[in-house]
């Protein structure tokens, strides 16, 4: 059965938030909670500047040992180019970007590799790979991607999922999508994450599918099929985010006002909600695929190098938490 807070506790945790706030924890912090030695990563069509740059912050900070994998004469133009010295690493020849995406995910399939990283490649065609049913990376899990920001507007990290690989999910992805971010919370130290299910209103609304299966992600949790977060929903944003809004309305919740994960009804929610966050909100972004065999770290073609070595921070650390529970 999922954690209870009594409403008292709650009430607490939503006033520390609204008037003291929590120490925000930049992803340097994040960068100590990392334990070495780094990952073998296999990087997965890195033929621009960007994805080189990504890998070798990632190496440089102790975090993967890179495995280049993609069509070696131009990867090697991409960092000749860039004046990126790559020359210490290993290099995987594949002629195109389909074919490297086979190589990685056979890498991954034999336990050669810890973790994947999306280089200059469509994230279709990676996805593909991964979830083929003879030597991909499937599991009994439902893959799903994880959005973990840090913002000026917020005083914790806040994990939105899925806004980058689900496009419509039914309730029984939906249960998977819940249950890889509260991993995800748990492996970065957050202990029982409060979890809001969105939707437009906190009210069940049989015309409103998104309300439905948010009341019943928050029964599974009762039963025992999500475990390790509190769970509430249907929750509207402002009542998941706002503790002024969770009193106007008189809402008695143990997550509203003070959510760790937001869970979106679909791909555009979310898709839209974390890069407004991004454009509007100066917030940093990293993100991850999990539900696969290995973490994925599934970056955007805009990332930073910075940016691509927080999403493989956040795969090591995924990675040391399910070494640590078993």
């Amino acid at each position: 059965m999922a954690p209870r807070r009594s409403s008292a506790d709650s009430n607490a945790r939503i006033e520390q938030v609204a008037e003291t706030g929590t120490a925000r924890e930049p992803f340097a912090r994040l960068l100590d909670r990392v334990g070495r030695p780094a990952h073998r990563c296999a990087v997965v069509h890195p033929v621009d500047a960007l994805s080189l740059s990504g890998a070798l912050e990632a190496q440089r900070l102790g975090l993967v040992v890179p495995i280049l994998v993609g069509n070696q004469s131009k990867v090697r133009a991409a960092a000749d180019s860039a004046g990126l010295d790559i020359s210490g690493l290993e290099l995987v020849d594949a002629a195109h970007s389909h074919a490297a995406a086979d190589e990685a995910v056979r890498l991954a399939a034999e336990g050669a590799v810890s973790m994947l990283m999306k280089g200059h490649i469509a994230t279709g065609e990676l996805m593909a790979a991964s979830l083929r049913r003879e030597g991909g990376l499937r599991t009994q899990r439902r893959m799903s991607h994880v959005f973990v920001l840090e913002t000026p507007a917020w005083p914790k990290w806040i994990l939105i999922s899925d806004g980058a690989l689900n496009i419509a999910p039914d309730l029984t992805t939906k249960r998977w999508i819940t249950q890889n971010a509260i991993d995800l919370a748990n492996a970065l130290g957050i202990a029982a994450p409060l979890t809001a299910i969105l939707s437009a209103t906190e009210l069940v609304d049989p015309a409103m599918a998104s309300t439905i299966d948010a009341a019943a992600l928050c029964k599974m949790a009762d039963r025992g099929q999500i475990r390790g977060g509190i769970l509430d929903g249907p929750l509207a944003f402002d009542l998941a985010m706002s503790p002024a809004a969770v009193r106007a309305k008189g809402l008695n919740s143990p997550v509203a006002g003070a959510a760790d994960i937001l869970i979106v009804p679909g791909i555009e929610a979310g898709n839209m909600l974390a890069k407004q966050l991004d454009y509007l909100a100066d917030a940093e972004a990293a993100g991850l695929v999990l539900g696969a065999k290995v973490p994925i770290v599934l970056t955007s073609r805009a990332d930073s190098p910075a940016e691509r070595a927080a999403s493989a921070a956040l795969a090591a650390c995924y990675l040391a938490w399910q070494d640590h529970s078993g």
